[in-house]
């Protein structure tokens, strides 16, 4: 994200007409709900006081409607300038109105994505200026009032600055540009200390070039001011003397003429230090458009009180090196060339050939055209140099070159399939006559000129008149009236464009035909229809309905987005499109668009993620209210739903889902609550997925040992040294995992253990041990019936991982209509006893619960007959956590299971299947590497399971920074192999150190403070360090730089505050993996009575 900004205090839009103050309203306020505008600022739309009041003019009307606001916060009765003081005003003005946008050229679109901005939304020239101002701009400037216009398009250098020490008065910003562009635009005439002398305005070369900088640009008037609170001030005290009372509201209400002022030639002109005041009072520049309407005696008369209240301010220039200032032309070869041209890019976003649009062959997207906020279905080629914008289009269809289209619906594309448009304006516009909604086409060329005569150089569809009216039949007198004079005819005021017809509505094709032949037909219609010209059609405009077909459009081309995402297993965000839906209220659409991809999906994968974002977005719809978003999810009211998806009926589930759904939409409390159970029926449809890894176990057969006597497993704990949470589902099919594990002795002890026997009496006997560190913890169950066993799925009920271990071994079968005692009976001639062990505390991210789920697993199939390859055992044990409920990865049994130094891989793909690669060391490096690890308790327990939901849903939204993490994260653990390979300690430690970096990216808040402050102190004496699994506690793995460093890091961390207590234990790497014995009927023997010993496979 960008560096935080300005919080602006208020923003202020200016526009021309009172009918759109409630449509741009809104989109201010839209844009707030975003995100985009922070929080504080007062949002007020202004409508000029009358038609061309001018920029001047706007700017005052704009600071008193913006200071009165204040005043009232402030419970002031009447306006005081004092609440300017402190505040950070940012005035935006629309400007004029553009022939290429209904709306202005404030909210034409541009052809960007901003992959980081937290609800995604069309950007327009208004947000990139708005970003520009706000985040680069305006930054360290004192309070006081910016100024802009939206008549640019703009950028800046990311590493543009603007010294503000010192400063007082009013401050120009300028942007360098050519001698040639200038002469059609205003330069600014500086001394070498940066204050202003002059403004000219397209003035002659050799003024321009006495204006240039040793690199031979000049410095660009580019729309933009400052003034300081104090200039501000001064400038506000002006409203109420005559005649600039006129250019405010309050002097329009109060009677006054109204008066047009250019806030560069008639405001800031008269604080340049080479002005006169005789010649800024006479007017030296009034060709340049400032008060023609009102005479000359009143606008000298307004210069006047300027000079004297404003010509001791001093006006300083701030030119930014690298800008970028493109004036926005009412000619479409200009629009279209900026729409099109990545160099050209106003933006400081990366050009999108198609941004924010649903293309179905992006291939048709030929090579310098551009797609912005559409939707084209079927064959849609754009030829290069053309321009889409708000269409909806159905193939098969050819846009030619050259071209502009906007505000094209389906319905148009049949027309379109007639001809092929080539250097055309072609466009759809919303209007209201006397309130009744309608759509008009218009069609102009892409070298018209709109004000040029038609008897001069004039043109129409880029030929002139004459041609024009040749080709068509059409007479001069077809569309201007003997109103219009001779010499004043040109495009804007011809009536070329149907609006209504006595016999049929109106089409796209009603004005195709004027492209000539093969249209006769249309044509007729043509002549039949009551037209009108551009400049009649501005007043009918309906702004308000334009931009709610954008907002329509973008929607539902996000559903085609949302579609594709999911089905093509994209790994692009949708959290941003979320936001924006329920900020805009366009949540049920989206709902009904994941309601759908969820039930067709023939991917558990995909309906999982497609669930997960319904829960996103019941979570954005709570606002931040209604509680956490983690949280139970078994209400009864959901279990049919449930139920539907255990059985493997997914559309049905998704079905009962949303059903349920709208009875909990009522309040945000109901909404978080929907959300938990949509998150419980993804983890379902996750299961189901992890569940696929069961055909990669395989069971054989063996003698069963006598009845009595036991089997007794042992295994290593692990440390993973780069990789972890790749192997965790739904990561682990979805992008592909791959972790390194080493199997490790604690203390020279293998720390967990597992024993199990047949017995004669039909039950089952469940004994558990854990927490030697802590304080032994010993549970101890007899099961004698089915309803014993039924808390199996609830990990934290009593023995739930040995009741799990006999469901997942299939020794028993539950749920069942057979007995439990004829079960075992039946199957074995009696039941079992199984003890397990470990001395290891609760959450030490050694991984002992998915070894010891081995080690049972493993002890189980032996007692039972049955024999289990240590792969066998991986994926089994992929099976019983899912079982279990607790949602865990691989790398823990593939640490413990298989020996010594090994990396784990799955690929992104179902079923999942687990691949173990043991890593080859150099002679010797095994004991090195023992030598130089150690384990540190930090004594702080690890809270996995909330650390495992948000990460589940943080990649389940596709975070761009989760995603690059997991890429990261599997890099990292390859280059960890080779590192081993290598036996280099240090690139070990590195990639040992860089992985905690990444847990930590990972899951957020797994780093304690005491952890923190004990790594601070372990880190010159350390290559690498992290703390053991997903962190938050439990132990920290250490790679010290010399040998046998025990007794020393024991002194260091004995004088370092803050740790509470803490132990050290020694490693050593494990070269056996699983150990399973056959010891007879002596619970504690260790020889191998058996006769029989089983080596981990690989």
């Amino acid at each position: 994200m960008a560096p935080r900004g300005v919080e602006w205090t208020v923003i202020v839009l200016t526009c021309q007409y009172k009918d759109s103050v409630a449509a741009f309203q809104k989109e201010l306020e839209i844009r707030r709900r975003r995100g985009a505008l922070g929080p504080r600022p007062l949002l007020l739309t202004v409508e000029d006081p009358t038609a061309r009041v001018g920029s001047g003019g706007a700017t005052l009307n704009a600071l008193l409607v913006a200071a009165e606001h204040l005043s009232a916060r402030a419970g002031c009765t009447v306006v005081t300038a004092d609440v300017l003081r402190e505040a950070r005003i940012l005035v935006l003005h629309m400007g004029r109105d553009f022939p290429f946008d209904d709306c202005g050229r404030a909210f034409t679109c541009l052809p960007v994505e901003d992959p980081e901005a937290p609800a995604e939304a069309l950007t327009c020239n208004l947000d990139s200026l708005l970003g520009t101002m706000t985040q680069q701009l305006c930054r360290g400037s004192p309070p006081g009032v910016w100024v802009c216009s939206t008549d640019m398009l703009l950028s800046l250098p990311v590493e543009a600055e603007i010294a503000w020490d010192g400063f007082q008065g009013a401050r120009v910003i300028s942007v360098p540009g050519s001698v040639s562009y200038a002469r059609d635009h205003g330069v600014y005439l500086a001394d070498p200390q940066g204050l202003v002398r002059d403004i000219i305005y397209q003035g002659a070369e050799t003024q321009i070039r006495g204006c240039a900088g040793p690199d031979g640009k000049v410095p660009l008037v580019c729309g933009i001011v400052f003034f300081s609170s104090e200039t501000a001030e001064q400038l506000l005290a002006t409203h109420v003397v005559p005649p600039l009372d006129a250019c405010t509201y309050l002097g329009l209400d109060s009677g006054a003429q109204p008066i047009q002022l250019s806030l560069f030639f008639d405001i800031l002109l008269c604080m340049a230090e080479g002005v006169t005041e005789e010649d800024f009072v006479r007017g030296r520049t009034q060709q340049l458009g400032s008060g023609q309407a009102t005479g000359a005696a009143a606008l000298r008369s307004a210069r006047s009180v300027l000079w004297k209240a404003l010509h001791a301010v001093p006006l300083s220039m701030a030119c930014i090196p690298g800008g970028r200032y493109d004036y926005m032309t009412a000619a479409a070869s200009d629009h279209i060339r900026s729409l099109t041209l990545p160099a050209g890019s106003a933006s400081a976003l990366p050009f999108r050939k198609a941004a924010h649009s649903h293309v179905a062959q992006p291939q048709l997207l030929e090579d310098g055209c551009s797609v912005t906020n559409s939707l084209l279905e079927g064959a849609v080629r754009v030829g290069p140099g053309s321009v889409l914008q708000h269409c909806h289009l159905q193939g098969p269809l050819q846009i030619g070159s050259g071209c502009l289209l906007t505000g094209l619906e389906a319905s148009c594309s049949l027309a379109l399939q007639r001809c092929r448009p080539r250097d055309v304006v072609l466009r759809g516009h919303a209007i209201r006559l006397r309130e009744v909604p309608g759509r008009v086409f218009t069609l102009t060329g892409r070298h018209d000129n709109w004000q040029c005569p038609a008897g001069e150089a004039g043109t129409y569809l880029n030929m002139p008149w004459e041609e024009f009216f040749r080709r068509t039949g059409i007479r001069e007198g077809d569309i201007w009236g003997s109103d219009v004079p001779q010499g004043s005819r040109c495009l804007r005021n011809a009536r070329l464009f149907p609006v209504l017809h006595a016999a049929e509505p109106l089409g796209v094709q009603h004005v195709l035909c004027l492209l000539g032949s093969p249209w006769g037909e249309e044509l007729g219609r043509w002549r039949a229809s009551w037209r009108m010209a551009w400049e009649e059609l501005l007043a009918c405009l309906d702004q308000e309905a334009e931009l709610a077909s954008r907002r329509v459009l973008f929607f539902r081309q996000a559903q085609g987005k949302l579609r594709g995402a999911l089905l093509e297993h994209r790994d692009c965000s949708l959290l941003p499109l979320i936001r924006s839906a329920v900020h805009e209220g366009y949540q049920e659409a989206v709902l009904d668009t994941l309601d759908q991809v969820a039930s067709v999906a023939g991917d558990p994968g995909v309906a999982a993620r497609a669930l997960a974002c319904i829960a996103d977005v019941l979570g954005c719809m709570a606002h931040g209210d209604g509680g956490l978003r983690s949280g139970p999810a078994a209400n009864r009211e959901w279990a049919p739903a449930f139920q539907r998806l255990e059985c493997g009926d997914v559309a049905g589930g998704v079905l009962e889902l949303a059903r349920e759904r709208r009875k909990w939409l009522d309040r945000p409390a109901l909404m978080v609550r929907a959300a938990r159970h949509y998150e419980g029926a993804e983890q379902i449809l996750v299961r189901q997925a992890v569940m696929s890894a069961c055909q990669f176990v395989s069971v054989g057969r063996a003698e069963p040992p006598p009845v009595g006597h036991w089997v007794r497993v042992e295994c290593p704990a692990r440390i993973d040294v780069s990789g972890g949470w790749s192997d965790t589902p739904p990561i682990t099919y979805e992008h592909g995992g791959a972790v390194v594990d080493v199997a490790i002795l604690v203390d020279g002890r293998r720390p967990i253990g597992a024993r199990a026997r047949r017995i004669a009496e039909p039950e089952l006997r469940l004994v558990s041990a854990s927490g030697a560190l802590e304080g032994e913890v010993v549970v101890e169950l007899v099961c004698r019936h089915l309803e014993d066993l039924q808390d199996y799925c609830q990990p934290h009920a009593p023995g739930a991982l040995l009741k799990a271990a006999f469901i997942c071994t299939q020794i028993v079968t539950f749920p069942s209509q057979k007995p439990l005692q004829a079960q075992l009976l039946e199957g074995a001639g009696g039941g079992f006893e199984v003890h397990s062990w470990s001395s290891l505390p609760h959450g030490s991210g050694l991984g002992t619960s998915s070894i010891l789920a081995g080690a049972v697993m493993a002890a189980l199939y032996r007692a039972a007959g049955k024999s289990a390859s240590a792969e066998s055992l991986i994926h089994a044990v992929l099976h019983l956590e899912q079982v279990l409920t607790t949602g865990g990865g691989w790398q823990d049994q593939v640490g413990g299971l298989v020996p010594g130094i090994k990396i784990g891989r799955s690929q992104a793909r179902l079923p999942l299947k687990v691949e173990v690669e043991q890593i080859p060391v150099p002679e010797g490096f095994s004991q090195t590497l023992s030598q130089h690890l150690l384990l540190i308790y930090t004594g702080k327990t690890r809270l996995a399971r909330n650390l495992l939901q948000d990460v589940l849903r943080n990649w389940y939204a596709r975070l761009p920074a989760i995603v690059q993490n997991a890429d990261a994260l599997v890099s990292n653990a390859e280059e960890c192999a080779q590192a081993f390979r290598q036996g280099d300690l240090p690139l070990l430690g590195a990639c040992l150190a860089r992985y905690w970096q990444q847990k930590k990216h990972m899951a957020p808040g797994c780093e304690p403070l005491a952890v923190r402050r004990m790594m601070d102190a372990l880190q010159p004496h350390v290559y690498g360090q992290s703390l053991a699994g997903a962190g938050g506690g439990g132990f920290l793995c250490v790679l010290t730089k010399q040998p046998c460093q025990q007794d020393a890091i024991q002194h260091i961390l004995a004088h370092t505050q803050g740790l509470g207590k803490f132990s050290i234990h020694t490693v050593e790497v494990d070269t056996a993996g699983i150990a399973l014995q056959l010891v007879g009927s002596d619970p504690q023997a260790r020889g191998d009575v058996g006769g029989e010993r089983a080596q981990a496979a690989t």
